[in-house]
């Protein structure tokens, strides 16, 4: 079929509201003239919170501390924390000196810490001492003899910190002139974030962005949440991810609106808790974060009635849940984001006045600003409406580039712009566009395509599932089967591959039902609530003794 340009898969995002042209800085600046007074970010777990007047005034504090330690233009500065506020004033802290902020997965150990550190060149590190069973401190000293560009370590809460802090409050007039001086040298194509992708197989890539990359991203994103001075989200994803720095804080500070942090990592309680207590009017989480919140014992004690809208985002929403988050919390105008580290993150988003199933089913249409296409992945042209292919993006919010790596980066964004996601995506006639898994997660069975994500949401509705992922495994007769991981609802009893197979029967195509069933208490998952679904396949070889 000849596809023409209306029939194609290709869609662009067009705007009345023009593109941002700050500096990070800049942009919080000017959130601070306008609302001085309002509440900017909340603390919950150490009960500490700021004004707009008052973060200002620390970040300002800290980067000017931190320039009187040398820190310059360009330089890299890795923070290495679970969410807490000295994670947000170094965000903006460095920004404000055009530091390259380098966000470190807080679940790696000494070995990742390591490549990072020596592969963004970091000279300064912010950390916490420790966390929960990590001693981030210890492994920072194990390390440190092999990382000679790291000059510096400030431990948060450590005196080193603090003495930071009180040297940038007492700064003297020559420094100040310095630290404006600074600000006036930045520009907003500057880069000024380095986000190591999950690296699935081989060692993570640097995504380096810009003050215009992710700025913008968290303003749009927050525009068609309809957010204003008056919201006050409530953001339990890590900030060391996209999700909570740019959907979270940038989102925020460029709407003038309010963080508030529920715990240092996600607790279902904390974070119902701290919406109630806050009168939060925006909830973040992945789909298993809103799984854990719905089944809290305590669920029906907390006061979820000053929620509107949210982001459910990270991995394909299961539309059972879609329902009870609309339904039970209260989030008539929850959005489905999807994106990835390389395009700040959000290309696609749901509207807050889409129908439900639209937000059950799709993930939304294409950005402010920004285009999508879905392409045959063989030969790169752009596919019909209705059938699938590769999602790739193209706009404001790409990348920079992977940190001194131009081969890799040649391998993502090709010579058009176009960051190829891996993404296998359908596009409908209005532009909304369908998930359907991701290129390397496509079971071939016996030469027929399956997509995981069509049988996932067939077990959704079987009433003792929680849970569910499917993934392909070896088998010498159709070159892969499928196998189901489910987790159970409470007081359910585990489910066999042959009850499995007499829900489905007559329901779903033979070739969809899985072979294997494998109940488990959690999926293997990253820290910021992806399915590792690379590590399932593993470890289903060894558990099925393939």
């Amino acid at each position: 079929m000849r596809t023409t340009p209306t029939s194609r898969s290709y869609s662009s995002g067009t705007s009345d509201v023009p593109l941002l042209g700050d500096t990070i800085g800049e942009n919080l600046d000017r959130a601070v003239r306008a609302f001085p007074d309002r509440d900017a970010l909340v603390d919950r777990p150490t009960a500490r919170r700021w004004t707009y007047a008052e973060l200002a005034a620390d970040v300002d504090a800290l980067a000017l501390g931190l320039l009187r330690l040398g820190i310059a233009k360009g330089d890299r500065v890795g923070i290495w924390a679970p969410n807490c506020a000295e994670w947000t004033l170094t965000q903006y802290a460095t920004a404000k000196l055009g530091a390259i902020l380098v966000t470190v997965n807080p679940a790696y150990r000494a070995h990742e810490l390591e490549y990072v550190l020596k592969q963004a060149g970091i000279r300064l590190l912010v950390a916490v001492e420790r966390f929960k069973t990590s001693d981030y401190a210890a492994m920072i000293e194990e390390v440190r003899p092999r990382c000679p560009e790291l000059e510096r370590v400030l431990l948060t809460g450590g005196p080193g910190w603090d003495e930071v802090l009180v040297a940038g409050r007492r700064a003297d007039p020559a420094l100040l002139a310095e630290f404006a001086e600074r600000q006036g040298e930045l520009a907003p194509d500057d880069p000024i974030n380095i986000q190591y992708t999950s690296g699935t197989t081989g060692f993570p890539k640097g995504a380096t962005l810009s003050h215009h990359n992710i700025l913008n991203n968290g303003y749009f994103v927050g525009e068609l949440l309809d957010y204003t001075e008056q919201d006050r989200i409530c953001v339990p994803v890590p900030f060391y991810h996209c999700f909570g720095m740019v959907m979270g804080n940038l989102a925020a500070t460029s709407h003038g609106a309010c963080t508030v942090i529920p715990a240092p990592s996600f607790e279902p309680g904390a974070t119902l808790a701290a919406v109630a207590a806050e009168r939060c009017t925006s909830l973040y989480g992945v789909p298993t974060m809103f799984i854990a919140e719905l089944a809290d014992p305590d669920f029906e004690r907390y006061d979820l009635g000053s929620l509107r809208t949210g982001i459910m985002a990270g991995s394909p929403c299961p539309s059972e849940v879609m329902k009870e988050v609309i339904e039970r919390m209260g989030m008539a105008e929850v959005s489905i984001c999807y994106g990835m580290t390389e395009t700040s993150p959000v290309s696609t988003q749901t509207r807050v006045d889409d129908s439900v199933d639209r937000r059950v089913s799709t993930v939304g249409r294409v950005g402010p600003h920004l285009e999508v296409k879905v392409v045959d992945p063989a030969t790169g042209r752009t596919v019909p409406r209705g059938e699938p292919g590769e999602l790739c993006t193209r706009g404001y919010s790409v990348m920079l580039g992977y940190w001194n790596e131009p081969e890799r980066t040649a391998e993502a964004v090709d010579a058009a712009r176009w960051m190829h996601t891996g993404d296998l995506a359908v596009m409908d006639e209005d532009g909304y566009l369908a998930i359907t898994g991701r290129i390397k997660d496509m079971v071939i069975r016996g030469g027929e395509n399956l997509y995981p994500r069509e049988i996932e949401e067939f077990l959704y509705t079987h009433p003792d599932v929680l849970d569910v992922q499917v993934i392909g495994v070896p088998d010498p007769k159709y070159g892969e089967e499928l196998m189901a991981w489910i987790r159970m609802r409470e007081g359910a009893e585990p489910l066999t591959a042959e009850a499995v197979r007499a829900y489905c029967a007559g329901r779903l195509a033979h070739v969809k039902i899985p072979r294997y069933v494998h109940v488990v208490e959690e999926f293997p998952m990253t820290v910021t609530g992806k399915i590792r679904k690379v590590e399932m396949r593993e470890a289903a070889v060894r558990i099925l003794g393939l």
